[in-house]
């Protein structure tokens, strides 16, 4: 029954984490696996049975509507988080350049007086805001 397992996890990959997504595939799980004991009480093998199980369950499209994914919707959500991640990336890379800036002006200039460390905690909200923007993306918010 490993197979059917597979099987239906490949099915629902690309739906987010839920609690609706979780019973929805315990259910489907479920029913497959009495298909497959049906089958097998017919007197098909094994195998067989799990085969015809999956080519007769068919497409989850409806499924994936109740759980309110559609292919497009997928498509958008990971476009999102690749350029939220993209963004998070341009961000870390700004606030180094810009904390390294401020460095060097403060030890060039006055080094008698340490300021640069006020302005990198304005700069450090910056990249913040993306990882959690980014980390919300990725857990399906």
């Amino acid at each position: 029954m490993k197979k059917l397992t597979q099987h239906v996890n490949d099915l629902f990959k690309d739906v987010p984490e839920s609690e609706k997504k979780t019973i929805i595939v315990q259910e489907v799980l479920q029913n497959l696996e009495e298909k497959v004991w049906d089958l097998m009480e017919q007197g098909k093998e094994e195998e067989d049975a799990i085969n015809k199980a999956i080519v007769d369950f068919g497409d989850i499209e409806e499924l994936k509507k109740e759980l309110g994914v559609t292919a497009q919707s997928t498509d958008e959500h990971s476009k999102k988080l690749k350029n939220s991640k993209l963004n998070l990336e341009y961000s870390i890379w700004g606030s180094l350049l810009l904390i390294g800036l401020f460095v060097f002006i403060n030890f060039y200039y006055s080094p008698q007086v340490i300021w640069f460390v006020y302005p990198t905690f304005g700069v450090l909200w910056w990249p913040l805001s993306m990882y959690y923007r980014y980390s919300g993306l990725k857990r399906g918010a």
